[in-house]
């Protein structure tokens, strides 16, 4: 086992990453494969006979990981033969044994040779087989990441916390001289808000992730000591029937999915792991402040959920008012049957009899009350005469049960006095009597504090509801109603200063634009019947304005409001509890946040509404559509400039500022780890509150597994911790500080590096060359989600119009990955050529500054896992070879570079295990590359009833990439 520690910027933290296996002396895949003898086995190896393993010892990874690989591949194999027979089987085993003979070139043309001759029947099983290959894999890997965070727990002492964990940061802090009250301080002034989208980036359906989780829970439990050889042999026969029901099982949607499939989709996660998991990290930190403090101290709520499922209406007709509706009783219905499960059990639990332990007062004082409010039947009541917690506990369930009730008759919340706030006084009351009982263990310690928690984190919601509507739209609505109203017939037409004027006058007029005798557009009526569920819901959170531009934009939804009966301004104080959110995403928006941002805050009709909101705001910011526009280092650099902007105008206006972050799945739309995200952020912006998209397949990856859950939290709060507290702390802790010089050097990288990137996407003839070269076509058409991937819908694919993430998606298929790295290696390597000094100081801010650091590791990530040669591939589906040319030449740049500012000689020299598995994926993922492109090949030439199978195999070659990648968008 060997260890990397990474030092970080002015020694404010250290990491330790351990990592399994052995570490390769070079880059070549040759140290990890011995290929020559691969070669020899494939010439002499009869293959009725057992084959090579999918993963041999030199595969450089642990020897957990293979062998569990291992076990399923050979558990695939019988499937494969069992279901298709033994010509396939045999095939699937000869072309994963060719795909490793020779260098990857020749290994691809004998490929695209034999790929040739199939047919698609051949192809379709071909493409099934090594999908499930990836599906397994992907599984494993996730157990493999809980099995060493388990091991680490265990090894971790109150010296040596486990690396990113809670324990780690307290203790850290606790170090460096962080007083008790100041490190509670810092506890409380922690607001996380991860947010749950439905973005089309999981290719999955819902019966392949149950199937892998079923099949994460077998491998979990095979080999645990003491199991007897019929235990092991009976997991062993589930593992395959498993693997047998994924094989037989539609990996591609027959229909795109309904909003209502989404939302249920993600209650899954937060229903299962995410509800477990939540109260465990307030025992983390209460440990920490045990271990380090010697104190365990009340904790306030620190972690909320929020969603975008079911009210995310910007370019996707199906969120309705009526599925906004139901996205909310939905909600409320699984957290309320999430309450009645865990009383139930709690009751239980509870059989504390007052003849046997005297009990407090005020519980029976409580059970006086309820009798009167909420009688039980009589049996019940006789029944717990001596045990009252047991009967608080039943009041309790018969009041949820009764709410339950009538939120599934109907699709409106209810206006029932006991709410979410009654029911935690309620849980706080038995828990007050279990302390005054002196039975604190009970209280503070166990399933009780759990619900606790989960009652003050999930309400009666389980995640707050966000609304988020496109800018333009809002422009129609309000032109409309204007020109209904007679206050003008040409808003469109105004000047922004104009549009100011008219909206704030018209704000402070109390009487409607429209009466209900006025014949709205569907359109607006929509909007205003939105408004009116925002007016009456009790779990809404934000309203977020794509694409913010002007002043005007956010002004229009408050008018909006107003017109709804939402939002009302009398004598200069405004009554709502409308929080908007302006969402800026492109680079030109993001540019210009300042000005934008203190013209909203200085007028007075938006100063009213800050002044009803405690001077709270919440600002977005897009990761995705900057990225599309300007390019990977330019999107990141002018990201955090807006931050920092952000929050110098927060403390000039004393805003309570929160940053959303619309972060995505790719390294390109912001995705990787959330914590090293986190400790790049500008030092002055961390204040402790945060809000981040999780998106898609990220939500499968984070929250399947309530290991892989827990580790993604503490990571989250270690990072929060330490980012936070680096404004709390002086002299060599302090953050690091970017000179004028640095800054304009940052500035110019990100120009340059955003010249190359258009001259690349804006050159003549580039669009019809990705048309013709990637599957966007095909992607465009994938029911992969509810939204479009355009916002002109699926039938149309125009660069303009193109959402980011199938623009992300479509790269990745093809392993040019560019929106994680192209412009970069431009930018550098003219920079360097130019100025001897440069070298050495990219280095130093590589060293010192997480920021930089962060963007040039991400870059790093994403040019290991291209694949040029497979690449080259695609690019001969097209007659133009310059486009390919030119990015082969800029990613020859791109590696030349970061690999001089990091000083090492092959990319991820300091993460030898991700490095190893991307090596141990690559010939088996070329395998479904090269499957796809004959696929495309034939799509190209094919005409009439032929293109309907090709799409379908299309289809699954997509998917089948995107658990080889294990990424869409």
């Amino acid at each position: 086992m060997a260890a990397i520690c990474i030092r970080v910027a002015g020694r404010f933290a250290e990491w330790t990453i351990r990592t399994v296996g052995h570490d390769a002396s070079d880059g070549s895949e040759g140290v990890l494969f011995n290929k020559e003898s691969q070669l020899a086995q494939l010439e002499t190896t009869d293959l009725s006979k057992e084959p090579r393993k999918h993963y041999p010892p030199d595969v450089g990874l642990s020897s957990v990981l293979r062998d569990r690989v291992n076990l399923l591949a050979g558990f695939l194999v019988k499937a494969i033969r069992t279901l298709a027979g033994e010509d396939i089987a045999a095939l699937y085993e000869r072309v994963r044994m060719e795909a490793w003979s020779g260098t990857v070139e020749a290994a691809n043309d004998a490929l695209v040779h034999r790929f040739k001759s199939l047919d698609l029947d051949t192809i379709t099983w071909l493409l099934r087989s090594y999908t499930v290959f990836f599906h397994l894999v992907n599984k494993v890997e996730q157990l493999e990441i809980i099995r060493i965070n388990r091991e680490r727990e265990q090894e971790s002492t109150s010296d040596a916390p486990k690396n990113e964990s809670v324990a780690e940061a307290i203790q850290y802090l606790k170090k460096q001289g962080m007083a008790e009250d100041t490190m509670l301080a810092l506890i409380r002034q922690l607001d996380i808000q991860p947010t749950l989208t439905a973005h089309p980036t999981e290719a999955r359906r819902q019966s392949i992730l149950g199937k892998q989780e079923q099949l994460a829970e077998v491998l979990t439990q095979l080999g645990h000591p003491g199991q007897t050889p019929a235990e092991t042999e009976s997991l062993r026969h589930d593992l395959y029937n498993q693997i047998v029901l994924m094989l037989v099982t539609d990996d591609v949607r027959t229909e795109r999915l309904s909003v209502h499939d989404e939302v249920r989709n993600g209650l899954y996660f937060t229903r299962h792991a995410i509800w477990q998991v939540v109260p465990e990290i307030y025992r983390d930190i209460k440990s920490a402040m045990q271990t380090y403090y010697g104190s365990e101290p009340d904790l306030p709520i620190m972690l909320r959920y929020r969603s975008w499922i079911g009210g995310d209406q910007d370019g996707n007709p199906g969120v309705t008012p009526a599925v906004i509706q139901e996205s909310l009783r939905v909600n409320r219905q699984a957290a309320l049957e999430q309450y009645i499960d865990e009383l139930q059990t709690l009751r239980r639990e509870l059989s504390i009899s007052s003849r046997q332990h005297q009990v407090s007062v005020e519980l029976y004082r409580s059970l006086e009350l309820d009798r009167v409010e909420e009688p039980l039947d009589s049996s019940r009541s006789r029944h717990y005469r001596n045990e009252p917690y047991r009967l608080k506990l039943s009041f309790i369930i018969r009041r949820l049960e009764r709410l339950l009730a009538g939120t599934i008759g109907s699709a409106v919340e209810g206006a029932d006095p006991y709410d979410a706030d009654s029911f935690i006084r309620d849980l706080k009351v038995i828990q007050q009597a279990l302390l005054d009982s002196g039975l604190s263990e009970l209280a503070n310690q166990g399933r009780l504090n759990d619900l606790l928690i989960r009652a003050q984190t999930f309400g009666f919601h389980m995640a707050a509801l966000d609304i988020r509507q496109h800018s333009q739209v809002h422009e129609e609505a309000v032109d409309e109603l204007f020109s209904m109203a007679g206050v003008t017939s040409e808003y469109k037409a105004l000047d922004e200063a104009s549009r100011v004027e008219i909206l704030a006058r018209e704000c402070q007029n109390p009487r409607p634009l429209v009466t209900h005798q006025h014949k709205l557009s569907k359109t607006t009526a929509t909007m205003l019947e939105v408004f009116a569920i925002i007016r009456d819901a009790e779990a809404i959170g934000s309203y977020v304005v794509s694409m913010t531009h002007q002043l005007s934009d956010v002004l229009e939804v408050v008018l909006l409001a107003k017109e709804a009966g939402l939002w009302s301004i009398q004598d200069g104080v405004v009554t709502s509890d409308l929080r908007v959110v302006p969402l800026f995403e492109t680079v030109e928006d993001l540019a210009h946040i300042y000005p934008l941002m203190e013209a909203l805050v200085e007028n007075p009709i938006y100063r009213s509404q800050l002044s009803c909101s405690g001077q709270f705001q919440e600002v977005m910011l897009g990761y995705s559509d900057s990225n599309k526009d300007g390019g990977f280092f330019m999107a990141n650099w002018v990201l955090y400039q807006a931050q920092e902007q952000l929050a110098e105008l927060a403390t000039k206006h004393n805003l309570d500022l929160r940053i959303f972050h619309g972060r995505g799945g790719s390294v390109s739309r912001g995705g990787g780890r959330a914590n090293q995200a986190i400790m790049a952020l500008p030092a002055q912006s961390q204040n402790g509150r945060i809000r981040f998209t999780e998106q898609g397949e990220i939500i499968s990856f984070r929250y399947a597994l309530q290991g892989n859950a827990r580790r993604h939290l503490e990571q989250v709060f270690n990072a929060m911790l330490l980012a936070t507290a680096r404004n709390r702390m002086s002299g060599e802790n302090t953050a690091f500080r970017l000179s004028a010089t640095d800054r304009e050097l940052m500035s110019r990288l990100a120009q340059q590096s955003m010249e190359a990137y258009k001259g690349l996407i804006e050159a003549e003839g580039f669009w019809q060359w990705f048309l013709h070269c990637t599957p966007i076509e095909h992607i465009s058409r994938l029911p992969l989600a509810s939204r479009p991937v355009s916002r002109r819908g699926a039938r149309r694919v125009a660069f303009d119009d193109l959402r980011a993430i199938p623009w992300v998606f479509a790269w990745t298929q093809t392993r040019y990955n560019i929106p994680g790295w192209f412009g970069l290696g431009s930018a550098l390597s003219g920079m360097m050529a130019d100025d001897p000094k440069m070298v050495s100081r990219l280095q130093v801010l590589y060293r010192d500054w997480f920021f930089f650091r962060s963007v040039i590791d991400n870059a790093q990530l994403e040019l290991a896992r291209c694949r040029m040669p497979t690449a080259r591939q695609y690019a001969r589906l097209s007659g133009d070879q310059t486009f390919p040319a030119t990015i082969e030449e800029e990613y020859d740049r791109t590696k030349e570079a970061i690999l001089r500012i990091i000083g090492a000689s092959q990319l991820l020299d300091h993460s030898p295990v991700i490095r190893a598995t991307i090596h141990a994926r690559n010939r088996y993922t070329d395998i479904l590359n090269l499957l796809q492109i004959e696929l495309m090949e034939r799509w190209a030439k094919s005409a009439g009833d032929e293109k309907t199978p090709l799409r379908r195999a299309l289809f699954y070659s997509i998917n089948g990439l995107a658990a080889a990648m294990q990424s869409t968008g």
